[in-house]
This record gives C-alpha cells, sequence and structure tokens, in this order.
C-alpha cells in the first residue's frame, strides 16, 4: 500500500489523543480528592469545551440526535462509563499505575464477549487466540507485581471490573449508528457528570478542590485527556485502518506505564516488562478483531 500523507496525519492526530489520555492516571494519583469527586470535576469542567467545539463544528446541528432513543442509549453508555471509571480512579489508590492501565485495555475481550452471549455473534478463532495471549499476559503482570502477597490484587481485580463496565459502554455506544460522535461525547459527558455526583456524595460529602494546584490539575485532567486526547481519538479513528488504529490506541497504556515509573518511582522488572507487551499484543490482536468483524 503506497504512503498516504493524510492517513499518516490521522495517525498522528489519534496517537496524540492516545497519548495524552495516557496522563490522566498522573493527574488522578496528583488528587486528593476522593475518585467519584475526581470524576465529577473531570467530566464538568470538560463541558464548556465540549460546548464551543459542537457549536463551532455542528453549528446548527449542535446537540442534536437523529433518533429519539439516542438519548435513552447515551445514559446507559454513561452509566457503564461512570462506574467504569470510578473503579479505575478508585483502583490507583491501591495498584500501579501500569497494572490499572494494562487490565482497563482488555475491555476489547469483554465486548466479544457480551455480543457473544446479548447478540449471539459467534466467537472466531481469533478472539481465543487474543483472549488467550492478554490474559497471559496480565496474569504474568500480576504475578511478577507480587500483587497476590501483599493485598494489592484488589486493585487488579477492580479494574478488571472496570474494563467489563468499559465494555457495556462501548458496545452501546456502537450501536447508535451515524450520530455525529462529538454530540455523543457532549451527552456523555454530561450524564457522566451527574451519575457520579450519588457516588461522590457518598464517599465524602460535598467536596471542593482545596488549592490552586488542585483545580490546575483537574483542569489539566479534563482539557488535556478528556477533551483532547478523546476528540483527538475520535477524530482521528474513524479515518484509518483498524490495525493503525488498534497500534495508535496502545500508546496510552505505554505512556502511563512510563510516566508512573518516572514521576512515582513506579518501576518495573524485567518480567514484568515482558509479560505487560504480552497484555498488550493480546489487547492488540483483541482491538484488530472487533473492528474488522
Amino acid at each position: 500500500m503506497p504512503f498516504n500523507i493524510h492517513r499518516a496525519n490521522y495517525f498522528l492526530l489519534l496517537a496524540l489523543g492516545a497519548t495524552l489520555i495516557g496522563f490522566a492516571p498522573i493527574f488522578v494519583k496528583w488528587s486528593d480528592l476522593s475518585p467519584s469527586w475526581i470524576l465529577f470535576y473531570r467530566m464538568l469542567l470538560t463541558l464548556p469545551f465540549l460546548v464551543l467545539l459542537n457549536l463551532f463544528i455542528n453549528k446548527r446541528f449542535s446537540f442534536k440526535v437523529q433518533n429519539k432513543s439516542t438519548i435513552l442509549y447515551t445514559a446507559v453508555a454513561s452509566a457503564g462509563f461512570t462506574i467504569d471509571l470510578i473503579l479505575w480512579h478508585w483502583s490507583m489508590g491501591i495498584t500501579s499505575i501500569s497494572n490499572a492501565t494494562i487490565i482497563i485495555n482488555s475491555a476489547p475481550i469483554f465486548v466479544a464477549l457480551l455480543t457473544f452471549f446479548i447478540f449471539k455473534q459467534h466467537l472466531k478463532k481469533q478472539f481465543l487466540i487474543s483472549f488467550s495471549i492478554t490474559y497471559i499476559g496480565i496474569a504474568g503482570l500480576v504475578f511478577f507485581s507480587n500483587n497476590y502477597i501483599n493485598g494489592k490484587i484488589i486493585g487488579d481485580l477492580m479494574c478488571l471490573f472496570a474494563a467489563f463496565f468499559y465494555a457495556v459502554y462501548l458496545l452501546v455506544i456502537s450501536r447508535l449508528g451515524k450520530e455525529s460522535a462529538l454530540t455523543i461525547i457532549f451527552y456523555t459527558t454530561m450524564f457522566c457528570c451527574l451519575f457520579s455526583l450519588p457516588f461522590a456524595f457518598f464517599e465524602s460529602g460535598i467536596s471542593t478542590p482545596a488549592s490552586k494546584f488542585e483545580w490546575f490539575n483537574l483542569l489539566l485532567l479534563a482539557l488535556l485527556c478528556q477533551f483532547g486526547g478523546q476528540f483527538l481519538i475520535t477524530y482521528g479513528i474513524s479515518n484509518i485502518s483498524a490495525s493503525d488504529g488498534s497500534i495508535g490506541l496502545l500508546l496510552q497504556p505505554l505512556t502511563a506505564t512510563v510516566l508512573a515509573a518516572y514521576i512515582f518511582n513506579e518501576l518495573i522488572n524485567t518480567s514484568q516488562l515482558v509479560f505487560i507487551f504480552i497484555a498488550l499484543f493480546g489487547i492488540y490482536l483483541a482491538r484488530l478483531n472487533i473492528a474488522t468483524k
């Protein structure tokens, strides 16, 4: 296939988006708020930017949907996304960022399983291969992290549940047809903001950022990760091949792992590194399998 400069540009946009989202665990760990309040402010501070972008790009069609059921489906998807992010935020206080990020990226495995059980779609041989490789990698990563000894495996299990709920979100969103991706991102962000409040009040009552650094940290989480990262991935992935998209998205867990080692001294040994790449290869195959169905 000849080199396509436009496809390369879209890949770079997706890669930049995935890299930006890789910074999310860093901002989460820097915050002093409870996990659900982090999620609330993450979404709340993103909304104004999404409103402006919608008005700029979609103009008079901003916030409009083609089907009435879209809002309901988006709310259901957002409920899954809310639980996913709360569990993921919680997990990073227990396990390492590398474990949390690698495990949650196994969501494509759950997408395939959900489509099999709900929509009776046949599981291909490629899925069984990707499933085996992914979880051999994750099991090895957890084992050589000694998380089964020090109790941190609870955080790893929370990530596994988070991956399931993220799969629910992905599966529902994928059924929305030709709705504007930007409009869906806006409604998803709005619903997640609302749905996170009951969990936040349950965790710690009313809580607000106590310092300028906290506000700045949450603003970066919203602007760089939720707004910038999600938009660039959405914009880029629809214009490149499934294989290129699957490779580009792997930059998110790789970025998070490298940053965690540098900033929080979450160093990984050779055995962990080997199993990280095994898991990432399985995740790549799983994403490719879903994208080419």
